[in-house]
């Protein structure tokens, strides 16, 4: 069973993300979506919240799922069994780090593979960060999500304003 893991922190989903995905759901057995804790990032969401959204904007994917994780990243690619990391490259800037994680992934683990898709052209430029952006200063955000996810940034900054 061929297995990809693919994390982020999804705070929140976008629908580059979930492009990504349904791609990766079509070349690999299982897609194990690895939401991650990133202690530079503030989120909106909590972990367990943005895995109930991973997992209802993908039921339309039997192969897919959304598990929390922490740690180094290596010891997930470990326990689910994944032969290679998936990651999303929207710009050449990306490119840099990206290939910094890698490597250093493959330093820890020599079979840690990893796995670059592009964006479709119209999510190229949409990131999680842009999207809480535009969300916080009132403006339409919910092209860039998938609807589910909409949803619960209304009800979010809703209950921010309480």
């Amino acid at each position: 069973m061929r297995n990809v893991l693919y994390p982020g922190s999804f705070d929140p989903l976008t629908n580059g993300h979930l492009d990504l995905i349904a791609r990766a759901s079509k070349l690999f057995d299982r897609v194990i979506v690895a939401v991650a804790i990133n202690s530079e990032k503030h989120p909106m969401f909590t972990i367990e919240e943005r895995v109930e959204m991973i997992e209802a904007c993908c039921t339309s994917y039997g192969n897919v799922r959304a598990v929390p994780v922490c740690g180094l990243l290596v010891n997930a690619v470990k326990k689910y069994q994944a032969t290679a990391i998936l990651r999303g490259l929207r710009a050449f800037s990306d490119f840099e780090y990206e290939l910094q994680m890698a490597l250093m992934n493959r330093s820890l683990r020599d079979d840690c593979e990893t796995i670059f898709m592009m964006p479709t052209t119209n999510n190229s430029f949409v990131s999680s960060r842009l999207v809480k952006e535009v969300a916080n200063l009132g403006a339409d955000y919910s092209k860039y999500v998938p609807p589910p996810v909409a949803a619960r940034i209304a009800a979010k900054l809703k209950e921010q304003q309480k």
